[in-house]
This record gives C-alpha cells, sequence and structure tokens, in this order.
C-alpha cells in the first residue's frame, strides 16, 4: 500500500475540488496514483450536465482548424472550468471536434438565444411570403412560419445541428456528453468561420 502524502492530497484536491477526505479516500482506493485518483473522484461525483452548467468556465483552449487545403477556416474558444480538464487529452479532441463542425455545417449562432429579433422576423416574412406565394391557406401560414424557423434554427444554430460524425446527436448532446464525462461545466464561448473569397459582408 502506497503512502499517501499530504502533498499528494493538496495536488488532487486542487485539480478536482473535491474535499481532503475524499481526496484521501481515492488516492488510498487507487494506491497512490495520481490518475486512477481523479477518475475515482470522478465517477464518485458525477453529475448531470445541467447540475453544472451555473459553474464559471474560464479555462480551456483556442482551437484552430483550417480545411480545404486552406479553404475554410476556423478559430473556436472552448472554456472548462480548470486549467487540469483544459488540458487534457479529451477536452482537445471536444474542442477539435466543435471546430470540425463549424467548417463544415457553418453555423452562424452558437445558441437559440444569441439569434436577433431582427433576424427570426426576416425569417419570418421570408417563410410567409413563399406560403402565399404557393398558396396555402391563410389559415396554415403561422403553422408553416413556425416549422420554417424551427428548419433555420436547426441548420444556423451550432448546438441545435445534427454532428456530422452521428446523425443520431446534437452538438448539444455531444457537449452534454463531453461535460458528464469530464466531470466539469464546458461552454463554447465564440468562434469565428472564414471561407476564401467571402466579402466582408457576409
Amino acid at each position: 500500500m502506497a503512502t499517501i502524502t499530504t502533498e499528494m492530497i493538496k495536488q488532487l484536491r486542487e485539480a478536482t475540488a473535491a474535499g481532503i477526505l475524499d481526496c484521501r479516500k481515492a488516492l488510498e482506493n487507487a494506491d497512490g496514483d495520481y490518475n486512477k485518483a481523479v477518475d475515482y473522484l470522478r465517477e464518485k461525483g458525477l453529475a448531470t450536465a445541467a447540475k453544472r452548467a451555473d459553474r464559471a468556465a474560464s479555462e480551456g483552449t483556442l482551437e484552430l482548424y483550417t480545411h480545404g487545403a486552406g479553404r475554410v477556416g476556423v478559430m473556436v474558444e472552448v472554456n472548462s472550468e480548470t486549467d487540469f480538464v483544459g488540458r487534457s487529452e479529451n477536452f482537445r479532441k471536444f474542442a477539435h471536434e466543435i471546430a470540425l463542425q463549424i467548417a463544415a455545417a457553418a453555423p452562424r449562432y452558437i445558441k437559440e438565444t444569441d439569434i436577433p429579433e431582427a433576424d427570426l422576423e426576416h425569417e419570418r416574412q421570408i417563410a410567409a411570403a413563399k406560403a402565399r406565394e404557393d398558396s396555402k391557406p391563410e389559415a396554415i401560414i403561422p403553422k408553416i412560419v413556425e416549422g420554417s424557423l424551427e428548419k433555420f434554427k436547426n441548420e444556423t444554430v451550432l448546438l441545435r445541428q445534427v454532428y456530422i460524425r452521428d446523425d443520431k446527436m446534437t452538438v448539444q448532446s455531444l457537449m452534454n456528453d463531453a461535460i458528464v464525462s469530464m466531470g466539469e461545466n464546458i461552454v463554447i464561448r465564440r468562434f469565428v468561420r472564414w471561407e476564401l473569397g467571402e466579402s466582408t459582408q457576409d
């Protein structure tokens, strides 16, 4: 049985924010192995993504990605609660997947609440005009407009988009899985996507 030192407990506590007794128990359970102790604490403290959503996330990474021999470029900031998670391989993989998603699916917003009301109103007007042009009955036009808005959100909001590697998942589901497996709140803070030849007005 490995000797558990105060320094070992302190290091584990700083990385995981778990209590002193929990850290000691985890290290004893893992026979002094730091990584196994972290895994033990994660398993014991596993919580749903929703419970973690209000926790501050200011660590993380800026992921840079270029696609198609430099035709598309993406920069995305993905945040975690701790530097420990922000530097982990799983977190980096998640950030890379988000950059790939942005490159391939060209979202305009991160979450639904980011859409300006003017953009929604513009989409409503287009959908209503098209429905009238197609001679749809006036009574069903609001339903048609609602359906068009949902489609618009699914296509342009990153978290609502279908995940490019698995059409049974949304990006939100992918992020929820990452939050649960890493045991920390994760936030996609901001992104930019450039495409060769775009005008600056796009």
